[in-house]
């Protein structure tokens, strides 16, 4: 079984690594490149080998990704109460569902998250991330509606993507935030010089995307 890693100071505890399953729905090969049956495969393997840790958004696809990790776990009986489910919002959709701007305005992210619970089939998210700031909302109100959804129990842990220091210490004193989830790799080494260092000092867990370079450094 794989090592775990405890992300923040709230309990949250996940594998030492987690599939991102992106790629699965968008951005590498064409639609009909992707295969599901291979991808409900890759995920199956994944649990078989220790993997809890399941990183998704409403963005990819968009919504597709979401759909498809409900359809991986609902065909392996009992597993949603051993994974952890990590999807993200921020973003508004147009009619042929391209990303046309940011939203993270407090009624927008209950809608978001009432969407992912519907094509997650779950209760709860495990990790809420903002996928990106927003720079037309204060992160204080953003923060704020996402606190709400814990105190409900639809959400049990917060976290960040893509902020900077003076973002992460705003949100994180509205909310404990557990992760922030940024590019890290041997190619990328921009976290380094402040960022980790807030990460140690306000105990928030680092979350790298594309460790391996989004491929080219394997």
């Amino acid at each position: 079984m794989l090592q775990t890693r405890t992300l923040g100071t709230q309990g949250l505890a996940v594998s030492a690594l987690g599939l991102g399953l992106m790629g699965m729905s968008q951005s590498y090969g064409t639609p009909e490149e992707r295969d599901e049956r291979e991808s409900i495969a890759t995920i199956h393997r994944a649990i078989e080998l220790g993997v809890t840790f399941f990183d998704t958004a409403e963005a990819y696809g968009p919504y597709k990704n979401e759909e498809l990790l409900a359809r991986a776990l609902k065909s392996v009986k009992g597993q949603r109460d051993h994974v952890v489910i990590a999807t993200k919002f921020g973003f508004r959709f147009d009619t042929n569902g391209i990303i046309a701007g940011m939203d993270s305005r407090p009624e927008h992210v209950r809608e978001a998250i009432d969407g992912s619970l519907r094509r997650l089939a779950t209760d709860r998210i495990d990790l809420l991330y903002q996928h990106r700031v927003d720079p037309a909302v204060p992160i204080e109100e953003t923060v704020g509606a996402m606190a709400d959804l814990v105190r409900e129990g639809k959400v049990r842990f917060l976290g960040l993507s893509e902020a900077g220091e003076q973002t992460i210490r705003r949100a994180h004193a509205v909310h404990p935030i557990s992760v922030l989830q940024s590019e890290y790799s041997l190619w990328e080494r921009n976290l380094e010089s402040h960022i980790i260092p807030l990460l140690r000092e306000l105990g928030i867990g680092l979350v790298p995307f594309a460790p391996l370079g989004r491929g080219f450094l394997t």
